[in-house]
Protein backbone atom coordinates (compact mmCIF):
# COMPACT_ATOMS: atom_id res chain seq x y z
CA UNK A 1 0.00 0.00 0.00
CA UNK A 2 3.00 2.55 0.80
CA UNK A 3 4.49 1.69 -2.41
CA UNK A 4 1.16 2.17 -4.33
CA UNK A 5 0.82 5.65 -2.54
CA UNK A 6 4.07 6.71 -3.38
CA UNK A 7 4.00 6.02 -6.81
CA UNK A 8 0.71 7.93 -6.82
CA UNK A 9 2.53 10.94 -5.35
CA UNK A 10 4.79 10.57 -8.50
CA UNK A 11 2.42 11.09 -10.93
CA UNK A 12 1.24 14.33 -9.56
CA UNK A 13 3.36 17.26 -9.53
CA UNK A 14 3.07 20.70 -7.94
CA UNK A 15 4.48 23.15 -6.10
CA UNK A 16 3.38 22.87 -2.36
CA UNK A 17 1.10 25.32 -0.86
CA UNK A 18 3.87 25.75 1.74
CA UNK A 19 6.45 27.30 -0.90
CA UNK A 20 3.77 29.04 -2.31
CA UNK A 21 5.69 32.15 -1.08
CA UNK A 22 9.51 31.78 -2.18
CA UNK A 23 11.08 32.88 -5.61
CA UNK A 24 12.77 29.04 -6.39
CA UNK A 25 10.92 26.02 -5.28
CA UNK A 26 13.57 22.98 -6.28
CA UNK A 27 11.25 19.63 -6.47
CA UNK A 28 13.41 17.48 -4.08
CA UNK A 29 12.91 14.07 -6.39
CA UNK A 30 15.57 13.90 -9.51
CA UNK A 31 13.37 11.35 -11.07
CA UNK A 32 10.27 11.66 -12.16
CA UNK A 33 8.21 9.32 -13.74
CA UNK A 34 6.89 9.30 -17.57
CA UNK A 35 3.49 10.89 -18.25
CA UNK A 36 3.34 12.36 -14.74
CA UNK A 37 0.56 15.01 -14.53
CA UNK A 38 2.54 18.61 -14.43
CA UNK A 39 0.73 21.99 -13.06
CA UNK A 40 2.65 25.27 -13.11
CA UNK A 41 0.56 28.07 -11.54
CA UNK A 42 -0.06 31.41 -13.50
CA UNK A 43 2.85 33.19 -11.74
CA UNK A 44 5.66 30.78 -11.92
CA UNK A 45 7.43 28.80 -14.55
CA UNK A 46 8.37 25.25 -14.53
CA UNK A 47 12.45 24.37 -15.53
CA UNK A 48 14.35 21.60 -16.30
CA UNK A 49 17.49 21.77 -15.69
CA UNK A 50 20.37 19.15 -15.90
CA UNK A 51 24.15 18.46 -17.33
CA UNK A 52 24.87 22.81 -15.72
CA UNK A 53 22.11 24.56 -18.44
CA UNK A 54 18.38 24.68 -18.68
CA UNK A 55 17.25 22.14 -21.04
CA UNK A 56 13.65 23.41 -21.26
CA UNK A 57 10.77 25.47 -19.40
CA UNK A 58 7.07 24.96 -19.46
CA UNK A 59 4.52 27.79 -19.32
CA UNK A 60 1.74 27.64 -16.75
CA UNK A 61 -1.10 25.13 -16.62
CA UNK A 62 -1.43 21.71 -16.79
CA UNK A 63 0.20 19.35 -18.85
CA UNK A 64 1.28 15.37 -19.22
CA UNK A 65 5.01 14.60 -18.76
CA UNK A 66 5.53 13.05 -22.13
CA UNK A 67 8.04 13.25 -24.72
CA UNK A 68 6.19 12.43 -27.52
CA UNK A 69 4.62 16.02 -26.77
CA UNK A 70 6.99 18.10 -25.02
CA UNK A 71 10.24 17.27 -27.12
CA UNK A 72 13.39 18.61 -25.26
CA UNK A 73 11.94 15.91 -22.44
CA UNK A 74 13.81 13.06 -24.88
CA UNK A 75 16.81 14.97 -23.79
CA UNK A 76 16.34 13.59 -20.49
CA UNK A 77 15.18 9.86 -20.80
CA UNK A 78 16.77 7.83 -18.12
CA UNK A 79 17.67 5.08 -20.25
CA UNK A 80 18.50 2.42 -17.28
CA UNK A 81 14.76 2.84 -16.14
CA UNK A 82 13.61 1.67 -19.43
CA UNK A 83 12.35 5.47 -20.89
CA UNK A 84 10.09 5.67 -18.23
CA UNK A 85 11.73 8.14 -15.71
CA UNK A 86 13.43 11.46 -17.00
CA UNK A 87 16.71 12.39 -15.27
CA UNK A 88 16.69 16.11 -14.06
CA UNK A 89 16.42 18.75 -11.68
CA UNK A 90 12.34 20.77 -11.94
CA UNK A 91 12.45 24.05 -10.68
CA UNK A 92 9.64 26.27 -10.26
CA UNK A 93 10.69 29.81 -10.44
CA UNK A 94 8.58 32.35 -9.29
CA UNK A 95 8.12 34.78 -12.07
CA UNK A 96 5.51 37.70 -10.31
CA UNK A 97 7.37 40.76 -8.30
CA UNK A 98 8.38 40.25 -4.56
CA UNK A 99 7.69 43.36 -2.57
CA UNK A 100 8.71 45.25 0.23
CA UNK A 101 12.18 43.28 1.18
CA UNK A 102 14.24 45.18 3.88
CA UNK A 103 17.43 46.53 3.71
CA UNK A 104 19.46 49.30 5.94
CA UNK A 105 22.60 49.76 7.39
CA UNK A 106 25.12 51.89 7.89
CA UNK A 107 26.45 53.93 4.82
CA UNK A 108 30.04 55.49 5.59
CA UNK A 109 31.60 58.31 7.16
CA UNK A 110 31.01 61.35 5.21
CA UNK A 111 32.19 64.89 5.44
CA UNK A 112 29.55 67.29 5.52
CA UNK A 113 29.93 69.52 2.95
CA UNK A 114 28.64 72.84 5.06
CA UNK A 115 30.61 72.48 8.25
CA UNK A 116 33.28 70.10 7.45
CA UNK A 117 32.26 68.11 10.32
CA UNK A 118 32.58 64.25 9.58
CA UNK A 119 29.50 62.39 10.08
CA UNK A 120 27.75 58.83 9.87
CA UNK A 121 25.24 58.14 7.60
CA UNK A 122 22.75 55.35 7.64
CA UNK A 123 20.18 54.09 4.73
CA UNK A 124 16.93 52.09 4.97
CA UNK A 125 14.41 51.56 2.84
CA UNK A 126 12.37 48.32 1.00
CA UNK A 127 12.93 46.99 -2.58
CA UNK A 128 11.27 44.87 -5.28
CA UNK A 129 13.12 41.93 -6.87
CA UNK A 130 12.20 40.13 -9.63
CA UNK A 131 13.23 37.06 -11.07
CA UNK A 132 13.99 37.85 -15.24
CA UNK A 133 16.47 35.27 -16.64
CA UNK A 134 16.12 31.14 -15.31
CA UNK A 135 19.26 30.01 -15.97
CA UNK A 136 21.69 32.70 -14.70
CA UNK A 137 19.25 32.59 -11.54
CA UNK A 138 19.91 28.86 -11.14
CA UNK A 139 23.34 28.68 -11.94
CA UNK A 140 24.59 31.42 -10.96
CA UNK A 141 22.93 31.68 -7.40
CA UNK A 142 20.83 28.87 -6.41
CA UNK A 143 23.14 26.11 -7.56
CA UNK A 144 22.35 22.75 -6.52
CA UNK A 145 20.73 23.89 -2.88
CA UNK A 146 17.64 22.71 -1.69
CA UNK A 147 15.78 26.30 -0.62
CA UNK A 148 13.94 26.31 2.33
CA UNK A 149 13.13 30.37 2.19
CA UNK A 150 14.05 32.84 0.29
CA UNK A 151 16.71 34.45 2.26
CA UNK A 152 19.88 33.31 0.31
CA UNK A 153 18.44 35.05 -2.67
CA UNK A 154 17.03 37.97 -0.50
CA UNK A 155 19.97 38.87 1.74
CA UNK A 156 22.07 38.58 -1.49
CA UNK A 157 20.29 41.09 -3.07
CA UNK A 158 20.24 43.76 0.08
CA UNK A 159 23.98 44.11 0.01
CA UNK A 160 23.91 44.38 -3.40
CA UNK A 161 21.76 47.75 -2.91
CA UNK A 162 23.96 48.60 -0.18
CA UNK A 163 26.91 48.19 -1.79
CA UNK A 164 26.18 50.41 -4.54
CA UNK A 165 24.72 52.75 -1.88
CA UNK A 166 27.76 52.77 0.08
CA UNK A 167 29.44 54.19 -2.79
CA UNK A 168 26.73 56.33 -5.00
CA UNK A 169 25.62 58.28 -1.66
CA UNK A 170 28.77 59.48 -0.70
CA UNK A 171 29.51 60.14 -4.51
CA UNK A 172 26.61 62.55 -4.71
CA UNK A 173 27.67 64.12 -1.76
CA UNK A 174 30.78 64.86 -2.17
CA UNK A 175 30.81 66.24 -6.27
CA UNK A 176 27.37 68.19 -5.77
CA UNK A 177 28.12 69.90 -2.16
CA UNK A 178 25.07 68.79 -0.39
CA UNK A 179 24.73 69.76 3.35
CA UNK A 180 24.04 66.61 5.38
CA UNK A 181 21.13 67.58 7.04
CA UNK A 182 19.26 68.70 3.79
CA UNK A 183 20.12 65.42 2.72
CA UNK A 184 16.17 64.16 2.51
CA UNK A 185 15.27 66.44 0.05
CA UNK A 186 17.67 64.97 -2.58
CA UNK A 187 16.14 61.48 -1.57
CA UNK A 188 14.20 60.82 -5.08
CA UNK A 189 17.15 61.85 -7.21
CA UNK A 190 19.38 59.27 -5.11
CA UNK A 191 16.75 56.63 -5.22
CA UNK A 192 16.40 56.65 -9.16
CA UNK A 193 19.96 56.70 -9.86
CA UNK A 194 20.73 53.54 -7.36
CA UNK A 195 18.23 51.48 -8.95
CA UNK A 196 19.94 52.20 -12.30
CA UNK A 197 23.48 51.36 -10.86
CA UNK A 198 22.47 48.35 -9.58
CA UNK A 199 21.00 46.40 -12.18
CA UNK A 200 24.68 46.10 -12.84
CA UNK A 201 25.76 43.89 -10.43
CA UNK A 202 22.33 41.72 -10.32
CA UNK A 203 21.88 41.40 -13.79
CA UNK A 204 24.05 38.54 -14.21
CA UNK A 205 22.06 36.73 -11.63
CA UNK A 206 19.07 36.29 -13.71
CA UNK A 207 16.97 38.84 -11.48
CA UNK A 208 15.98 42.92 -11.48
CA UNK A 209 15.41 45.23 -8.72
CA UNK A 210 12.41 46.92 -9.88
CA UNK A 211 11.80 49.78 -7.47
CA UNK A 212 12.37 50.41 -3.73
CA UNK A 213 9.89 51.99 -1.30
CA UNK A 214 10.31 53.80 1.62
CA UNK A 215 13.81 55.13 0.76
CA UNK A 216 15.12 56.78 3.86
CA UNK A 217 19.00 58.51 4.08
CA UNK A 218 19.46 59.54 7.83
CA UNK A 219 22.64 60.75 10.15
CA UNK A 220 23.13 59.17 13.55
CA UNK A 221 21.31 61.05 16.25
CA UNK A 222 24.52 62.13 18.02
CA UNK A 223 25.79 63.77 14.68
CA UNK A 224 22.93 65.52 13.85
CA UNK A 225 22.43 67.36 17.41
CA UNK A 226 26.12 67.92 16.82
CA UNK A 227 25.81 69.74 13.22
CA UNK A 228 22.07 71.29 14.40
CA UNK A 229 24.36 73.24 17.46
CA UNK A 230 27.45 73.80 15.39
CA UNK A 231 24.98 75.78 13.02
CA UNK A 232 23.27 77.81 15.45
CA UNK A 233 26.33 78.42 17.14
CA UNK A 234 28.16 79.97 14.22
CA UNK A 235 24.68 81.89 13.35
CA UNK A 236 24.59 83.20 16.87
CA UNK A 237 28.38 84.08 17.06
CA UNK A 238 27.81 86.01 13.39
CA UNK A 239 24.74 88.32 14.85
CA UNK A 240 26.94 88.55 17.89
CA UNK A 241 29.71 90.04 16.49
CA UNK A 242 32.30 87.80 17.62
CA UNK A 243 32.94 84.34 19.18
CA UNK A 244 33.65 86.12 22.65
CA UNK A 245 30.90 88.08 22.60
CA UNK A 246 28.86 85.36 21.99
CA UNK A 247 30.15 83.12 24.60
CA UNK A 248 29.96 86.08 27.02
CA UNK A 249 26.50 85.84 26.16
CA UNK A 250 25.58 82.28 26.46
CA UNK A 251 27.31 82.20 29.96
CA UNK A 252 25.52 85.05 31.36
CA UNK A 253 22.32 83.67 29.89
CA UNK A 254 23.26 80.19 31.64
CA UNK A 255 24.03 81.98 34.64
CA UNK A 256 20.67 83.70 35.22
CA UNK A 257 18.68 80.51 34.46
CA UNK A 258 20.45 79.03 37.29
CA UNK A 259 20.40 81.84 39.65
CA UNK A 260 16.85 81.73 39.10
CA UNK A 261 15.73 78.21 39.98
CA UNK A 262 17.82 78.19 43.28
CA UNK A 263 20.61 75.83 45.18
CA UNK A 264 17.59 73.37 45.79
CA UNK A 265 16.47 72.95 42.15
CA UNK A 266 20.07 72.76 40.55
CA UNK A 267 20.46 75.89 40.44
CA UNK A 268 22.52 78.03 42.59
CA UNK A 269 25.68 80.25 41.00
CA UNK A 270 26.73 78.80 37.30
CA UNK A 271 30.79 78.35 37.37
CA UNK A 272 30.17 79.84 34.03
CA UNK A 273 28.81 83.08 35.66
CA UNK A 274 31.92 83.60 38.01
CA UNK A 275 34.16 83.83 34.47
CA UNK A 276 32.10 86.12 33.56
CA UNK A 277 31.75 88.17 36.33
CA UNK A 278 35.65 87.92 36.50
CA UNK A 279 36.02 88.94 33.00
CA UNK A 280 33.92 92.14 34.01
CA UNK A 281 35.79 93.33 37.70
CA UNK A 282 38.87 92.52 35.10
CA UNK A 283 37.74 95.00 32.73
CA UNK A 284 36.87 97.26 35.29
CA UNK A 285 39.93 97.38 37.07
CA UNK A 286 41.63 97.64 33.58
CA UNK A 287 39.89 100.71 32.55
CA UNK A 288 41.04 102.20 36.48
CA UNK A 289 44.59 101.47 36.02
CA UNK A 290 44.48 103.41 32.16
CA UNK A 291 42.46 106.15 34.33
CA UNK A 292 45.76 106.48 36.89
CA UNK A 293 48.24 106.23 34.42
CA UNK A 294 46.85 109.33 32.46
CA UNK A 295 48.26 112.52 33.90
CA UNK A 296 46.55 114.71 36.09
CA UNK A 297 45.11 118.03 34.67
CA UNK A 298 47.41 120.92 36.19
CA UNK A 299 45.26 123.16 38.98
CA UNK A 300 44.13 126.34 38.56
CA UNK A 301 46.32 129.02 39.80
CA UNK A 302 45.54 130.41 43.09
CA UNK A 303 43.84 133.62 43.59
CA UNK A 304 46.54 136.79 43.91
CA UNK A 305 46.75 137.41 48.15
CA UNK A 306 45.12 140.64 49.05
CA UNK A 307 47.71 143.75 50.99
CA UNK A 308 45.87 146.26 52.92
CA UNK A 309 47.27 149.45 54.62
CA UNK A 310 46.61 150.54 57.56
CA UNK A 311 45.96 154.18 58.39
CA UNK A 312 48.35 155.57 60.77
CA UNK A 313 45.41 157.66 62.21
CA UNK A 314 43.25 155.29 62.61
CA UNK A 315 44.53 151.92 62.44
CA UNK A 316 41.68 151.07 59.93
CA UNK A 317 42.63 148.83 57.17
CA UNK A 318 42.36 149.51 53.67
CA UNK A 319 42.98 147.73 50.41
CA UNK A 320 46.42 148.63 48.56
CA UNK A 321 45.58 151.07 46.20
CA UNK A 322 43.24 153.54 48.19
CA UNK A 323 44.89 157.08 48.82
CA UNK A 324 42.62 158.00 51.92
CA UNK A 325 41.46 156.41 54.91
CA UNK A 326 37.58 154.74 54.58
CA UNK A 327 37.07 155.62 58.07
CA UNK A 328 38.76 158.91 58.73
CA UNK A 329 40.04 160.34 55.40
CA UNK A 330 43.19 160.98 56.22
CA UNK A 331 45.66 160.17 53.57
CA UNK A 332 47.13 156.92 53.45
CA UNK A 333 51.01 157.03 53.12
CA UNK A 334 52.96 153.14 51.90
CA UNK A 335 55.27 154.19 55.25
CA UNK A 336 52.66 152.46 57.02
CA UNK A 337 53.40 148.73 55.02
CA UNK A 338 51.08 146.40 54.72
CA UNK A 339 49.09 145.08 58.01
CA UNK A 340 50.25 141.52 58.45
CA UNK A 341 46.35 139.81 58.39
Amino acid sequence: MGLFGQETQRLFIARPDGAKGQLVYKWPDTNIRKLTQLTVEQDELAVFFRDGKVQGTIQPGRCTLDSSEIPFLGILVDATTGGNFFKTELYFIATREFPSLPFGGAVDNVVDPQTSLGVGLRVFGDYSLKAIEPQSLIVNLVGTQQLQTNDQVTNWMRDQVLKVLRTDVVAHITQSGWPLLGIAGHTDEIEQDTISKVQAFVAPYGVQITRLGNFTISIKPEDEDRLKTYLKDAQYTKLAGGFTAYGAGEAMIGAGQGLAKGPGQGGGLNPAFLGVGLGMAGLVNQQANQAIQQPAPAPAPAPAALVEVRCLKCNALNPETAKFCADCGGPLTMAAGPSGS
